[in-house]
């Protein structure tokens, strides 16, 4: 491809109406999320960066950047979250009618951080030239941004199209920002070497940086671990339907069917329930809570229930010992906002809009966090509930000094498709992120085992009930992300921000 043959579609793009261009954007954006599970295909993601890099090169001025920024977000995150109605298909009679408006409001709102990143982008360079170089940087960065600001989002990284490959291990580094980062600046250089060199020679300079992400993760490699540990985990999917699983005609089969799985076979060390596994209070399970170590054996349960303090109530995982006694509680502590409680809830109460704040029990209380577990066969666990996997810094934050990562679920609420796949994903990543195994327990899977270097040892595939019995994987040293989390990629990209300001300014 010669310089002068993609100045041609350059300027074809250019001519576009600007609803043509967002329009291409938007099937840019879903080309890129082709790479994120179920469909995983890394090429495309690589594909539709570089078309949309393109395509926001052709435009000609700032107002055209912004609006084909935000249809490049907006088809990348609506493919990418199209899960995000099958909770409101659990009861479609009720709810389905919002199903579509929660992806379209999700996936603009979000798209909107892109359209950020390409009109700073425009604005920065001010040379007539959209840099992809530039944009790599300032995606970077808005991608941070999404991950912590409102709590934060850090759902479909670009990092995660790469769960698999030799690029994932860059994560252990500085994180999957990092991981992210280097994927947009090497299509961002590749794009750059065709528009400027073209032929033969930019072919291949473009081939090299589309290279690096995995030449960075062939040299920083995986994690060296020792042998399993001699403690074996069971770990239950009972595969309850979310539309059958509180209710009482259902919940007994479903607690007695997590009950034989817990005394099949020969006794283990520790056996691990899903997320609201036993559909009782904490505060009035105490039978329960024997029959349940009774099936166990002398071994450890942790289980997930609920459990209330006063009005309050908590998403817990909760410890058992030999003899069904409580010996730990974990309360989760980053809720999912609109689905298990209401932002700015307990403000609105004192205006007389009551139902909301989680002070009355209308949603859930957040627990402290960061708190290990201690369980006597294993030692330190991080513990993690559902939506509290996604967070990377905060996992790795609460992973010093743990033996692994105990993550128990309940992806029933997200159908059979994306959702339970891109949770798996990122539960990958921070086994990587930390040199810790992760052991996921979900309701109705994907249920796994997962090595210090995010390979799935085993797995229960989707709406199939059974337990795995597994070896607990060893865990690796420390990795660098344990010890500075997203800090060196924020500072890089700050400091890469800054001297561009710097520059603009200067002309």
């Amino acid at each position: 491809m010669t310089p002068a043959l993609l100045a041609q579609i350059v300027m074809r793009l250019a001519a576009l109406s600007l609803r043509s261009q967002i329009g291409v954007a938007i099937l840019a954006g879903c080309i890129t999320a082709l790479g994120h599970a179920p469909f995983s295909i890394l090429t495309a993601t690589f594909v539709g960066l570089g078309a949309g890099m393109v395509l926001l090169h052709s435009a000609m001025n700032i107002r055209t950047a912004t609006w084909i920024g935000w249809g490049f977000g907006v088809g990348y995150f609506a493919l990418t979250l199209n899960w995000i109605v099958e909770p409101f298909l659990v009861d479609l009679a009720r709810h389905g009618w919002m199903a579509p408006f929660a992806l379209i409001g999700m996936a603009g709102g979000l798209a909107l951080f892109w359209a950020a990143a390409s009109r700073f982008t425009f604005w920065v360079t001010q040379n007539g030239r959209f840099r992809p170089t530039m944009f790599a940087v300032s995606l970077g960065l808005v991608e941070i941004l999404r991950a912590y600001l409102f709590t934060g989002f850090p759902w479909g990284l670009l990092a995660y199209t790469a769960v698999d490959t030799w690029a994932a291990y860059s994560a252990s580094t500085f994180g999957p920002h990092f991981t992210s980062f280097v994927m947009l600046a090497s299509v961002a250089a590749a794009v750059e070497f065709l528009l400027v060199i073209g032929g033969l020679f930019g072919i291949g300079a473009a081939a090299i940086m589309v290279s690096l992400p995995f030449t960075i993760g062939l040299l920083v490699g995986p994690h060296n671990t020792g042998a399993d540990h001699d403690i074996t985990l069971r770990i239950l999917q009972p595969n309850a339907p979310q539309h059958q699983k509180w209710d009482p005609d259902y919940a007994s089969v479903f607690f007695q069917r997590q009950i034989d799985m817990t005394r099949a076979d020969d006794p283990v060390d520790v056996v691990i329930w899903p997320e609201t596994a036993i559909p009782y209070l904490l505060d009035f399970a105490d039978e329960i809570l024997v029959d349940v170590a009774t099936a166990a054996r002398g071994a450890e349960v942790v289980v997930g229930m609920q459990r209330s303090d006063g009005a309050r109530y908590y998403n817990s995982l909760v410890a058992l010992n030999q003899v069904g006694q409580v010996s730990q509680i974990y309360d989760k502590a980053h809720l999912v906002p609109f689905g298990e409680y209401i932002p700015m809830g307990n403000v609105l109460r004192r205006f007389g809009i009551r139902g909301l704040a989680d002070i009355d029990g209308a949603g859930f209380a957040s627990g402290q966090g960061g708190q290990p577990v201690s369980l006597n066969a294993i030692g330190s666990v991080v513990p993690l509930i559902c939506y509290e996997g996604i967070f990377p810094n905060k996992v790795a934050k609460a992973a010093e000094n743990a033996q692994m990562m105990l993550l128990i679920t309940n992806d029933a609420w997200f159908g059979n498709f994306a959702g339970p796949q891109q949770h798996l994903v990122q539960a990958q990543f921070r086994a990587i992120e930390t040199g810790l195994p992760m052991v996921r327990s979900a309701n109705t899977g994907i249920s796994a085992v997962i090595d210090a270097n995010g390979t799935i040892l085993d797995q229960l595939s989707l709406n199939t009930q059974g337990f795995i019995d597994t070896k607990l994987p060893a865990a690796a040293q420390s990795t660098l992300y344990r010890r500075t989390g997203d800090l060196p990629i924020v500072l890089f990209l700050l400091l890469i921000t800054c001297v561009s300001i710097g520059r603009r300014n200067k002309d």
